[in-house]
C-alpha cells in the first residue's frame, strides 16, 4: 500500500514562510501526480496546488498564485510546497495526494492521502 506522510507544518507569523514535504513509501514515486490539499475549520477541503510525473506543475487556487510554489525531488520520492508571504487565511491543515496514470488536468480522483499536518498563521 502506498503510504504519504506530511511534514514541515508549524506555527507562523503572517508574511513568513514555511516548506511543508510531501514523502512517499514506494519507488513507483515517479510516475505519480502529487496534489496538495488544504482544510481549514468550518471550509470544505480545496486544492492548493498540482505537480505532475513530468514535472508541469499548477496553482489551483487563485488566492496562492505568486506566494506558493510546488516542486518535486524524484531522487528523495519527496514533493515539496513552498509557502512565502503567509497570511491568517492560509491556516488550514495541508494534506498531500496521488494519483498514478494521469495529470493535473485530469478529473481523476486521487486514491491516495497522508495524515495531513497543520499550518497556523497567526500574531
Amino acid at each position: 500500500q502506498l503510504q504519504l506522510v506530511e511534514s514541515g507544518g508549524g506555527l507562523v507569523q503572517p508574511g513568513g514562510s514555511l516548506r511543508l514535504s510531501c514523502a512517499a513509501s514506494r519507488l513507483t514515486f515517479n510516475y505519480l501526480t502529487i496534489g496538495w490539499f488544504r482544510q481549514a475549520p468550518g471550509k470544505e477541503r480545496e486544492g492548493v496546488s498540482c505537480i505532475s510525473s513530468s514535472g508541469g506543475s499548477t496553482n489551483l487556487v487563485d488566492s496562492v498564485k505568486g506566494r506558493f510554489t510546488i516542486s518535486r525531488d524524484n531522487a528523495k520520492n519527496t514533493v515539496y510546497l513552498q509557502m512565502n508571504s503567509l497570511k491568517p487565511e492560509d491556516t488550514a491543515v495541508y494534506y498531500c495526494a496521488a494519483k498514478p496514470f494521469t495529470g493535473c488536468d485530469s478529473s481523476t480522483d486521487f486514491p491516495f492521502w497522508g495524515p495531513g499536518t497543520q499550518v497556523t498563521v497567526s500574531s
